[in-house]
């Protein structure tokens, strides 16, 4: 089974590594689908998981130059208590047990279409954009509407462990439509580690981390990233994008099914 481990956080790194697509969106439902793994044990352990590969992201895109630390700030305004919020929540409720892993299992569903809808879509949605800057907004009702993203992913990124990244950017693009592509991943990333660091030590709390699991998919994933971020330019991206796309369809689907 540790080998099984292994080699699945080596796919997900070289997915992760030739789309860009955050891996909360491929592992979580692997690890639930697949391994049979209580639904919040999944997403506790990909949250420690996603903390973790997201900081080695974050301090390489610091030395870039490619963080809008303002746009971080704000995400983080939004985001931070609500996840400080939903994991009382999941307390109250009793993360663990049959009937919350149940709800969970079928949030990660919504998750994982969302992440879809924003893969398909969101060239067009940053050209209807252009089309029309009148709908852009501007001083403090962009600011309003940063806060109010970062709680909505803030919600979405505890419960499911989703968000964070192809929704997340899809966001910050509809919002920040000037920003260049590297800056959107760079913030994107830098947003998401307190939030899923935060995430995490309350999964920790309810007692919903798999630590052996968390090493195994970690010595799987970080070459996986490393061979798939080498490789990304040979690929043509819109046939990876339909793709995973495709298969995200599939997963939501025997999620609910």
């Amino acid at each position: 089974m540790t080998i099984s481990y292994v080699a699945s956080g080596f796919a997900v790194g070289l997915l992760v590594g030739l789309t860009g697509v955050g891996g909360g969106s491929l592992m979580t439902p692997l690890l639930t689908l697949l391994f049979g793994i209580n639904p919040t044990v999944a997403v506790g352990t990909d949250l420690a998981f996603a903390a973790i590969t997201k900081s080695a992201g974050t301090f390489t895109h610091r030395l870039r130059g490619t963080v809008n630390w303002a746009i971080v700030k704000r995400l983080c305004i939004g985001a931070l208590p609500a996840a400080v919020i939903t994991t009382l929540i999941l307390k109250y409720f009793g993360g663990l047990n049959e009937s919350m892993g149940q709800i969970i299992r079928y949030s990660i569903a919504v998750s994982v279409m969302l992440t879809v809808v924003a893969l398909l879509f969101k060239g067009r949605m940053i050209a209807w954009l252009n089309a029309h800057p009148e709908k852009q907004l501007h001083g403090a009702k962009l600011t309003i509407a940063t806060i109010l993203a970062g709680a909505l992913l803030g919600t979405l990124v505890t419960v499911s462990s989703i968000g964070a990244g192809a929704i997340g950017a899809t966001l910050l693009v509809m919002l920040y439509p000037k920003m260049n592509a590297a800056e959107v991943v760079g913030t994107d990333i830098a947003y998401a580690v307190p939030l899923t660091a935060l995430a995490a030590f309350g999964h920790w709390w309810l007692g919903s981390i798999h630590w052996a699991l968390l090493g195994t998919l970690l010595l799987g994933s970080v070459p996986g990233i490393m061979l798939g971020s080498w490789a990304a330019r040979a690929v043509p991206e819109k046939f990876l994008r339909g793709l995973l796309a495709t298969t995200l369809t599939g997963v939501a689907l025997k999620l609910v099914l």
